[in-house]
């Protein structure tokens, strides 16, 4: 098992999304921590620019503390807009971050389905990345239509996947709280519908737990899929992203799960919105370190 660490840390140090400057510091204080293996995030169409734009600077820097990006995320919500034109903008930035991953030399290119398209009275998801345990409500407009969307979605995604193809990359996705694929078996339906065996999942054991999942039953779902897991822990009443062993997420369960498909990959600390941050990342990264040797994975 390969430990890396998420760009939430970056986030809950800096803000959504981190400045450029910011960015290097994330960098610096990631390779501080013992890190060797880290993600990115080019969040909206300004900010996937500015990485991008910057990713000769970004890739030295790495290279100079020893740090290799293991996965790059374009955030592209509009990847799911009701508007064509807003959608196929949308594709043409997720290039631009399929190119931006492959020059870091990642091995994969992560994307969101995004909330859907309704009116939220009040809290709406992921407006502020670190906010967790909203409660919301939503007006349904007449006009809106789920098959409509779907469609959206699974076109998008299909052209993503082979998009992130012919880069000789990986998809990935992952079910969050609050957006359209929000579970496992929402995630299934979608691979199924896209039929790209180019595109994996993200194990996010936060969210899941969030969700009332047994997680070592979303590890048997998915199997070899899983391309990749973010691991924090919370109480399962709400989404939050706390240090592995603070929560109630049935650990052992999940890596041996992992450890029965043959998961080779790398398990990434998704840790935010938590005191004392850099300590909660050294216990994390100690705890599924002691975990991995426990159970030899």
């Amino acid at each position: 098992m390969k430990i890396s660490c998420c760009w939430l840390f970056a986030i809950s140090k800096f803000g959504y999304p981190p400045s450029l400057p910011d960015t290097y510091r994330a960098l610096e204080e990631m390779a501080a921590l013992k890190f060797k293996g880290v993600e990115l995030e080019g969040v909206g169409e300004d900010n996937l620019r500015a990485v991008s734009g910057a990713r000769q600077e970004i890739k030295a820097r790495c290279d100079g503390l020893g740090l290799t990006v293991v996965n790059f995320c374009p955030v592209l919500p509009d990847l799911v807009h009701p508007e064509k034109a807003r959608r196929i903008h949308a594709l043409d930035l997720f290039k631009l971050g399929v190119e931006t991953a492959s020059f870091f030399g990642s091995e994969m290119v992560q994307t969101i389905s995004s909330t859907p398209p309704l009116t939220f009275v009040g809290e709406t998801p992921y407006k502020d990345a670190l906010t967790y345990g909203q409660r919301y409500q939503v007006e349904v407009d007449p006009a809106f239509r789920w098959d409509a969307l779907w469609g959206w979605l699974t076109d998008s995604m299909g052209a993503c996947a082979d998009e992130a193809d012919r880069a000789g990359l990986k998809l990935c996705l992952e079910p969050r709280v609050g957006e359209i694929v929000s579970n496992t078996d929402a995630l299934l339906r979608l691979m199924e519908a896209v039929d790209s065996d180019n595109f994996g999942a993200v194990l996010d054991t936060g969210h899941l737990h969030a969700q009332k999942e047994i997680l070592p039953l979303s590890v048997e779902k998915l199997g070899s899929r899983i391309l990749y897991v973010h691991a924090s822990d919370n109480d399962g009443q709400t989404n939050q992203h706390l240090a592995p062993g603070k929560g109630s997420v049935d650990w052992d369960g999940v890596f041996l799960a992992l450890k029965k498909h043959a998961f080779s990959g790398y398990v990434a600390v998704d840790v935010g919105n938590v005191p004392n941050l850099d300590a909660q990342y050294k216990k994390s990264k100690a705890f599924l370190e002691s975990l991995a040797a426990r159970l030899d994975v």
